[in-house]
């Protein structure tokens, strides 16, 4: 099974944003750090797992469990609800990025244990303020 591990973070609400993703499992040790642009942090979320899942398709990876920090992420793949309208389209392409695999788990994990992630999505942030790619 892949292991991938996400975060978005943002220096500012909205501010300078990017996306951390960490792929582990089967002998891969992967690692993203994606600029995202001026957004609000949990915008970068939801994209940071965008991101992940277009990742792992172009892999054919088929059986991966996604462990995210972000509780509004984790609950709204969960009950395939998200409140706020901002969100809607965002959470949709998931779902359906989702279905693309053989096994899909979403499980949320404490801040503690996704350091590799936030580590990423920090450094993002950096690319994002020096306009790198």
């Amino acid at each position: 099974m892949i292991e991938v591990y996400i975060d978005g973070a943002s220096a500012g609400n909205p501010g300078p944003s990017g996306a951390g993703i960490f792929i582990k499992g089967n002998g891969l040790n992967k690692k993203y750090s994606i600029p995202l642009g001026i957004i609000s942090n949990h915008e970068a979320e939801f994209q940071a797992f965008l991101h992940a899942l277009k990742i792992c398709i172009e892999h054919k990876f088929t059986v991966v469990s996604f462990r995210t920090d972000s509780e509004l992420v984790n609950r709204a793949v969960e009950k395939e609800f998200v409140k706020n309208e901002l969100f809607a389209p965002m959470l949709q392409e998931a779902l359906q990025l989702s279905k693309q695999f053989d096994l899909f788990f979403m499980k949320w994990i404490p801040s503690r244990e996704n350091n590799v992630a936030d580590e990423l999505a920090r450094k993002a942030i950096q690319k994002s303020r020096t306009g790198e790619k």
